[in-house]
């Protein structure tokens, strides 16, 4: 008997009937007593110890293939959110749109893409729901067929609600997975979860230039054969998922958390506030260059719109190589300096862009999203330390605010565009990333301890 507790194997605990036997069986090179067991009782127990290898990992080693996973299924789902900002120089010429119509399509994606994130995030903190991505990517699927063949600036804002309903399903629960698959390098996979994400917004412009300018609006439903692809990656990630998560029961224990360094809750409240202004700083400016950048150049260089895209594309792949940096980075020195580095340290490039010509306005635009992408999965991991036991909650909530913050830079900035100048924007946005010198109100922190209280009974 104690031969079976000591073994640390899920599932053997519920064999003890067996252990008054003497003689033994192995079963995968573990020995067990047994004596005439029936064929049930030792194919459970042969089930169990073979499930116990495969799902047992040693600390630090991240599931290398289920990170792969989502990070591409990361990749598909933002390849698609990112088609609308790509195409509007197109909606807006077909359409006869202005800045302020462009800034309503911008604010309903990234809105509806945020409200629900915290909902979400929270819902599924209290009951897992694995398979909630694969629905996401459904509604993704849907407003790209609207979006094709949408002939109202209504229909495109209803295929804009679609999508970004689809992405605010997609990104809280995607997120807990990738910390479940990390090993306890969560750094490493929110970075490489994030990498994904950026690549698939920088390879939007890619498709917009080279598919739907050539050959017409309608030809975006060739992209939903990505939610297709993405669909089917996401049901293996939810069936991985629903394997190793433990089903939750009633009652449920309640888990409060406790920092070693004693921080106080107004505290915590202090430096969640702060993180919330970087976040801003962070997605209001990179709206500007998301929604605006293709035309501001072609405003200010004269450049083609299938050129301008290029520009766009070069500026998201920078970020998405700046977001692969920061996780590691911080692992290794403490996300809180990764922080300062990725928000402060974009301002020079900043104030320099809008008085620069065309060639150093796209180096200056690599060399800013290098950094200030490097922000988010560093801002994130710090959360989710800070409180830990939510990782859903915080994940959606960062998202959320995130993809909030982006739709309502995206409208204002549209509003201010077209009673000044598009050039005006980028000098005045130059000043955001100032807003990083809130980061001295981070406290550092410690190994943080996670206390379980059991639920009292009858609840």
């Amino acid at each position: 008997m104690r031969s079976l507790l000591t073994m640390n194997v899920p599932g053997i605990a519920r064999l003890s009937r067996i252990t008054r036997a003497r003689s033994c069986q192995a079963i995968h090179g573990v020995r067990f007593p047994c004596k005439r067991l029936g064929a049930v009782s030792y194919e459970r127990m042969k089930d169990s110890v073979a499930r116990a290898r495969r799902t047992t990992r040693p600390p630090g080693a991240p599931v290398v293939g289920m990170l792969a996973a989502i990070s591409v299924s990361h990749l598909l789902n933002d390849t698609i959110q990112s088609l609308m900002p790509s195409i509007y120089p197109i909606l807006k010429s077909s359409f006869q749109l202005n800045f302020s119509q462009i800034g309503l399509i911008a604010l309903t994606l990234q809105l509806t893409a945020s409200l629900l994130q915290p909902a979400i995030g929270m819902y599924t903190d209290r009951r897992p729901t694995p398979y909630s991505l694969v629905a996401g990517m459904a509604f993704s699927l849907v407003g790209l067929l609207v979006l094709s063949a949408a002939a109202t600036l209504g229909t495109i804002l209803v295929a804009a609600g679609l999508v970004g309903i689809g992405s605010s399903v997609f990104h809280p629960e995607a997120s807990r997975i990738a910390r479940m698959a990390s090993g306890g390098q969560h750094g490493l996979a929110q970075s490489v979860f994030q990498v994904g994400g950026n690549l698939g917004s920088s390879l939007g412009p890619l498709l917009a230039a080279f598919l739907v300018v050539p050959r017409g609006q309608s030809s975006l439903a060739w992209c939903a054969l990505l939610a297709l692809v993405a669909m089917v990656l996401l049901i293996r990630v939810g069936r991985w998922s629903a394997e190793r998560r433990p089903r939750i029961v009633k009652p449920a224990a309640r888990v409060r958390w406790e920092p070693r360094s004693g921080l106080s809750r107004s505290r915590v409240v202090l430096a969640l506030a702060v993180l919330v202004a970087l976040i801003f700083s962070k997605y209001f400016y990179l709206a500007s260059l998301s929604s605006y950048y293709t035309f501001y150049l072609i405003s200010k260089f004269g450049l083609s719109v299938q050129s301008a895209q290029l520009h766009l594309f070069v500026f998201l792949g920078a970020a998405a190589v700046g977001t692969i940096l920061g996780g590691p980075v911080g692992d290794r020195i403490g996300p809180k300096y990764v922080i300062w580095g990725s928000i402060l340290g974009v301002f020079p490039f900043t104030f320099a862009l809008p008085h620069a010509n065309l060639f150093w306005t796209g180096a200056l635009t690599v060399l800013i999203g290098l950094i200030l992408a490097s922000a988010f999965s560093a801002i994130l991991v710090y959360a989710q330390e800070l409180v830990p036991g939510h990782v859903g909650t915080i994940g959606g909530l960062f998202f959320g605010f995130a993809f909030g913050m982006a739709g309502l830079g995206a409208a204002a900035l549209g509003r201010l565009a077209d009673a000044t100048s598009i050039e005006y924007v980028y000098r005045l946005c130059a000043y955001l990333p100032l807003i990083g010198l809130l980061t001295a109100w981070l406290p550092d922190l410690e190994p943080l301890v996670i206390v379980h209280e059991p639920a009292a009974p009858g609840r």
